[in-house]
């Protein structure tokens, strides 16, 4: 199983990428858990957010290629204009399927691989988003035994994504970005 104990996924899209760069501060660099993110981002846009986001990040960070295993201590960025999927096994999957939810890559497609492969193992988190993608993926993650978390809407810069997501009644915790963190360290 390559020591993967639990596995973190975080969905966001706009006003999102404030919130990751403090999540990844606060994270040290012997964190454990790999953090997948999936964040909406311009498909043509291909460098500097690895950059932005690997300033802040005591962790490496990088965008899986197809078939690469899971690390624990990694965190992973779906690269801009693919879905990213996990399988069984560990390995990372990619495709360039049709958009869903008016993206790629989807939360939902990221967060559904995750609950599948990691079931009670799998913590999901949405952050700010001006759409619902992720609602229904956060959902799966909460059926099959994962743990499921929304930033606090009033802390949000668009609360669409957390509020679609709170009306699936699958959210077991509602956190500002700070109790997010320290979520996060004491899995750790």
């Amino acid at each position: 199983m390559s020591g993967i104990g639990r596995v973190i996924v975080v969905g966001g899209s706009a006003g999102s990428f404030q919130v990751v760069l403090q999540l990844l501060q606060s994270l040290p660099a012997s964190y454990p858990h790999p953090l997948l993110l999936c964040l909406h981002r311009l498909r043509h846009v291909r460098s500097g957010f690895v950059e932005a986001l690997s300033t802040k990040s005591s962790l490496p960070l990088v965008e899986p290629i197809d078939k690469e295993l899971m690390q624990p201590g990694t965190v992973y960025l779906a690269p801009s204009n693919y879905h990213m999927y996990v399988e069984l096994g560990n390995r990372f999957a990619l495709s360039t399927e049709e958009l869903v939810n008016h993206s790629r890559p989807a939360i939902d497609l990221t967060f559904y691989s995750v609950a599948c492969a990691f079931r009670e193992r799998a913590v999901g988190i949405i952050l700010s988003g001006a759409n619902g993608d992720g609602a229904a993926g956060l959902q799966r993650v909460k059926r099959n035994g994962g743990y499921t978390i929304v930033q606090e809407p009033t802390e949000c810069e668009v609360r669409a994504m957390v509020d679609a997501a709170m009306r699936t009644g699958a959210v077991d915790a509602v956190l500002s970005t700070q109790g997010i963190a320290q979520y996060l360290m004491d899995l750790a």
